[in-house]
């Protein structure tokens, strides 16, 4: 098995490199959507939740209510403390799982927004990390998200900077341009895989 760990900024087009390695045979685990299941209505991660903070972060029909509870966490890293030791552990547990299930010839990308702002890097065989600039990143924003420029850049600047991303790399992908001149680079990073597994193995057989 060889672990990708695939970030990227907001905007970056991660979603993108995650969906293109997926089609090629990736096993893919997703951070973002195990997040939101391990809170779906009846789970315990959101029993916790609403423990923590609340019965005014449920929606009338009982799910969760996002925006309001980002209206407590956000700013105040107290609180957003409190949320992710309830559900960090749930995904991290969620995502072994995934893993375990993919089998040991698999290549498993582990799609993490905040890998770098986490810090785990080293948990991965291969950090792959997707890259554009700030200028791309929010004219994409803007223009598929609908958000205004001033919510783009406060986004952006709660996350890790592009020199942080690409320090704990060993592969960047650079996605600044079209569809047409990210796809090349994907492949060539996926055709490259198996000899790094292979590489991987052997220092494994070593340690």
């Amino acid at each position: 098995m060889l672990r990708l760990g695939l970030t990227g900024g907001i905007g970056a087009g991660k979603s993108e490199v995650s969906r293109l390695l997926a089609g090629y045979g990736a096993v893919v685990v997703d951070s973002d959507r195990i997040a939101r299941e391990v809170v779906e209505p009846g789970t315990p991660g959101l029993a916790a939740v609403v423990a923590e903070f609340g019965p005014g972060v449920l929606t009338g029909d009982g799910t969760l209510d996002r925006p309001a509870l980002g209206a407590i966490v956000f700013g105040n890293p107290e609180r957003l403390q409190a949320l992710n030791a309830i559900v960090h552990p749930l995904v991290r547990a969620r995502s072994a799982e995934l893993e375990a299930a993919a089998g040991q010839d698999a290549i498993v990308v582990h799609d993490v927004p905040l890998l770098v702002e986490n810090g785990m890097a080293p948990l991965y065989d291969l950090v792959v990390v997707v890259d554009a600039s700030s200028e791309t990143r929010i004219d994409r924003l803007v223009r598929t998200r609908g958000m205004t420029e001033a919510a783009a850049r406060e986004r952006m600047a709660a996350q890790a900077t592009r020199e942080e991303r690409r320090a704990v790399a060993d592969v960047v992908i650079d996605n600044d341009g079209p569809l047409e001149k990210l796809e090349p680079q994907v492949r060539e990073v996926w055709d490259s895989l198996p000899e790094r597994a292979a590489e991987s193995g052997r220092r494994g057989r070593m340690e």
